[in-house]
C-alpha cells in the first residue's frame, strides 16, 4: 500500500507533532472492511443448503482406460448451481457435482469460496468431454470457460481425471438416483 503525503505540499510523513488522525481513520476503515468481508463469508457459509438435500446421480465415464463411476450431487436450481462446492473442504475420489443445462451454451465457472482444487470436465450435448480444466486454483475469481457450447460440467476432486486416465473425447452418462 502506498502512503499519501501529510498534505498536498508536504511529501514528508506526519511526525509526532503532525496529525495522525487521517492514518488512524484509514487503518480503522481497512480493519472494518476486512472484518465485514470475513463476516460476509461466514454468513454465506451458514446460509448454504446442506449437500445431503441435493438430488443425487450415478455417473459413468467410459474411454480408452475403462469405465469410471462417480456418485454426484446435481446442482439442479440456480441457487444450488451458485453454491456448487463452495466451502467443501474434502471431496472423496468417487464423488463430484454435476451442473446441467437443457440447451447447449458456453458455460463458465469460478472457484470463489472453494477450498479444494477441482477438475472441471466440460461435456457436450453428445455426452463427450470437450475440455478438462485440471486442478483449478482454490478461491480464484478467474473465469474457467468451456470455450464452446456444452450441456454439463462435472466437478471432481483435483487430479482425479488424470489419476483415472479420463480424457477429452471420453463419454459421460448420468443416471438419476431415486429418492
Amino acid at each position: 500500500m502506498s502512503r499519501e503525503p501529510a498534505s498536498a505540499n508536504d511529501h514528508r510523513p506526519a511526525t509526532r507533532g503532525g496529525s495522525a488522525a487521517p492514518w488512524r481513520a484509514a487503518i480503522l476503515a481497512a480493519t472494518l472492511a476486512a472484518a465485514a468481508a470475513f463476516c460476509a463469508s461466514a454468513q454465506d457459509a451458514s446460509s448454504l443448503e446442506d449437500l445431503d438435500h441435493f438430488p443425487r446421480a450415478t455417473l459413468e465415464i467410459s474411454g480408452a482406460r475403462g469405465t469410471h463411476r462417480f456418485a454426484v450431487w446435481i446442482a439442479d436450481t440456480p441457487s444450488r448451481a451458485a453454491q456448487g462446492l463452495m466451502f467443501v473442504r474434502e471431496l472423496a475420489p468417487g464423488a463430484g457435482m454435476l451442473f446441467r443445462e437443457d440447451t447447449p451454451r458456453v458455460m463458465s465457472m469460478w472457484m470463489k469460496n472453494t477450498y479444494i482444487p477441482l477438475d472441471m470436465l466440460f461435456i457436450g450435448a453428445d455426452g463427450r468431454i470437450v475440455r478438462i480444466a485440471a486442478r483449478t486454483k482454490p478461491h480464484s475469481l478467474d473465469t474457467i470457460s468451456s470455450g464452446r457450447p456444452v450441456t454439463m460440467v462435472l466437478e471432481l476432486r483435483g487430479g482425479e481425471a488424470a489419476r483415472r486416465g479420463i480424457e477429452v473425447g471420453d463419454h459421460v452418462r448420468a443416471y438419476t438416483d431415486k429418492p
